[in-house]
C-alpha cells in the first residue's frame, strides 16, 4: 500500500476508470455476441439490425480511448464482413 497522500490518489483513480474500462468492454463484447449468434442462426434481418448498435458501442469504446482505433476498425471490419456473409 501506498504511503504518499498522491499515490492513494492515484491507486483511487485507477480503481474508478478500471471498474469503467471493464463495463464498456463488456457491452461491446455483448453487443458483438448479439451479432455473432445471429449470424450463427441464420437470421439476416436482425444481424443486420444489430450490426449498427454494435459499432456504434465499439466507435463509443474507441472515441473514450478504451480500444486503439486500428483495433476498433478491425472489429467493425471484422463484423461486417460475417454479417454480408449472409447475403
Amino acid at each position: 500500500m501506498a504511503n504518499i497522500k498522491s499515490a492513494k490518489k492515484r491507486i483511487k483513480v485507477i480503481e474508478k476508470k478500471t471498474l469503467r474500462n471493464k463495463m464498456i468492454k463488456s457491452r461491446v463484447k455483448t453487443a458483438v455476441k448479439k451479432v455473432v449468434l445471429a449470424v450463427e442462426a441464420g437470421d439476416k434481418d436482425s444481424a443486420s439490425k444489430l450490426l449498427p448498435l454494435a459499432i456504434a458501442e465499439i466507435d463509443k469504446a474507441k472515441s473514450k480511448g478504451i480500444f486503439h482505433k486500428n483495433t476498433a476498425s478491425r472489429k467493425v471490419a471484422r463484423l461486417t464482413k460475417l454479417v454480408n456473409s449472409l447475403a
